[in-house]
């Protein structure tokens, strides 16, 4: 994918320099220190965590390219401070990794929704927040490691873990109903940002995948790939076409427009979820809710 682009030399050399002591247990003077190197993971996290949980979150700006993103030295210190960091991998945020060994420490816990999956690290897709069972999975590992940092407040994260299962059920049963309306209908995309939630509803990705990852690997898309997302538009293949609001070019750009030339609804998606307003639940309910009002009304949602 087009780099996580970090000036990494010098953080590593700060960060060496901001050696961490073992993080201790959590008690209730001093909460657990928690970081989400995406603020969607930070979110769930803060959810589970709820009065025990210091977060932050690393990539938090809707309106900021992810790809294009800068680790500074406050980042570096943030890092040596975590207890427990809640990170994606599949390669999207891999400036973590560096930054993790250089303030290394035995006790902080790590979550990674590529391993809580099992998934390999040349799956093509690392937008894994889309794909419907990845948060739960990911809740109930930071729980247990909330657990074992704070063993006294156990039942409060177990709680706490339920309420967040449950928040979830709105979201299933949106994308439930939707894939009964509108399963095999086609859509055009930029990159595969959310491939993992239009697959889940049902719907036919039709742009060529060869495409999506030109595109989000900053790499220009063949002439013969162009042709064909502009024909899927112009000739009205796809009832929607969804797009990545926050990497924009020149490119993309023609695509939405010629999308919105032939009438064809837009929908954007995010990767860094929209903030203030949103939790994860209700950030993926919008999604799902964007898409059926484009398919049901041909009503366009460019931005949450």
């Amino acid at each position: 994918m087009r780099g996580l682009v970090a000036s990494l030399a010098s953080l590593v050399a700060l960060a060496t320099f901001v050696l961490v002591t073992p993080p201790a247990l959590a008690d209730a003077a001093r909460p657990i220190v928690v970081v989400g190197a995406e603020n969607e993971y930070a979110n769930v996290a803060r959810q589970l965590g709820g009065r025990y949980v210091e977060v932050s979150a690393v990539l938090k700006n809707p309106n900021t390219d992810p790809h294009t993103f800068e680790a500074s030295a406050q980042v570096a210190r943030l890092i040596a401070r975590a207890q427990l960091i809640v990170q994606n991998g599949v390669g999207y945020d891999s400036f973590m990794n560096t930054l993790e060994a250089a303030s290394p420490s035995s006790s902080r816990r790590l979550v990674v929704a590529q391993h809580v999956l099992r998934l390999p690290n040349d799956t093509p897709n690392p937008h894994l927040w889309y794909k419907p069972a990845t948060m739960p999975a990911v809740a109930r590992a930071v729980a247990h490691d909330l657990e074992a940092l704070a063993p006294r407040d156990a039942a409060y994260f177990r709680a706490r873990l339920v309420t967040f299962d449950d928040s979830l059920q709105p979201w299933k049963r949106a994308i439930a109903t939707f894939r009964a309306r509108y399963a095999g209908d086609g859509v055009a995309v930029t990159e595969p940002v959310a491939d993992y939630l239009l697959g889940a509803l049902g719907l036919k990705i039709l742009t060529p995948f060869r495409f999506q990852a030109d595109i989000m690997n900053g790499v220009d898309p063949s002439p013969q790939d162009v042709s064909t997302e502009q024909e899927l538009l112009s000739d009205h293949r796809v009832k929607v076409f969804c797009y990545n609001v926050q990497v924009v070019d020149a490119l993309t750009e023609s695509l939405r427009q010629s999308a919105t030339s032939a009438h064809v609804p837009v929908v954007g998606v995010y990767e860094t979820m929209p903030a203030p307003g949103y939790d994860y639940q209700s950030w993926m309910l919008a999604e799902v809710n964007a898409l059926s009002a484009a398919l049901a009304h041909t009503t366009s949602t460019t931005k949450l």
